[in-house]
């Protein structure tokens, strides 16, 4: 599976305009085209960012169905009014999965306004290459004993942007894990030193809180 983790800078004030917007016009229209998408969210450090997560069976079938998404119907008529509400949509992350596997829940339907109560934290690591052994030898436990779990574990995907009219992070090696606390009080982080020197970049985390009709919950 290739997955994409994207993250949108929006207009201030507008991130509800677009959470409303995608989750009425553009799950089903991009599932109906063999998009999978997993999970949307509201950054709780950011009020104007928009996360989410949506994956394919390869490269190829990536490839016809992004093409057949945003030529398709959904996104032509409704492209302005979505992109009216960002300022850049270029801080996308393709992944491969490198251990667990992220659990789904049943989507609410259409018209659902109650969100989920659970909080997501995806940490993400500049590393280099060699850090996912060492991640599931040394890291995984640790963080296990914790309280903080990796639910799942992904990293860079350096296969070629079969869509490249939809840029993506390019020239660098990151690994990415999911971690999930029923409630946002219920947030944890452990401390590793051993990371330390196995890091290119300081980590950063995004806490996540699901929308209404995201399959993560």
């Amino acid at each position: 599976m290739i997955y994409e983790l994207r993250r949108y800078t929006l207009r201030p004030g507008r991130r509800e305009t677009l959470l409303s917007l995608f989750e009425r016009e553009f799950v089903e229209t991009q599932e109906a085209v063999g998009i999978d998408v997993i999970g949307q969210f509201r950054d709780l450090d950011d009020p104007d960012a928009f996360p989410w997560i949506r994956a394919f069976p390869n490269m190829a079938d990536r490839k016809a169905a992004l093409t057949a998404f945003y030529t398709g119907p959904a996104w032509q008529a409704h492209r302005e009014a979505a992109n009216a509400t960002m300022i850049d949509s270029t801080d996308v992350l393709l992944l491969r999965p490198a251990g667990g596997r992220l659990p789904r829940w049943d989507r609410p339907p259409l018209g659902s306004g109650e969100a989920a109560s659970s909080l997501w934290v995806a940490t993400i690591y500049h590393v280099e290459p060699g850090f996912e052994a060492f991640f599931a030898d040394e890291v995984a436990s640790l963080l296990a004993a914790g309280g903080t779990p990796p639910v799942a574990c992904f990293a860079t995907e350096h296969a070629e942007n079969t869509y490249p009219l939809l840029p993506v992070r390019t020239g660098e090696e990151v690994f990415v894990w999911f971690a999930r606390f029923e409630r946002e009080a219920d947030e944890r982080v452990v401390d590793v030193p051993a990371l330390a020197q196995r890091l290119t970049a300081p980590p950063r985390r995004l806490r996540l809180t699901p929308t209404p009709r995201s399959t993560l919950r």
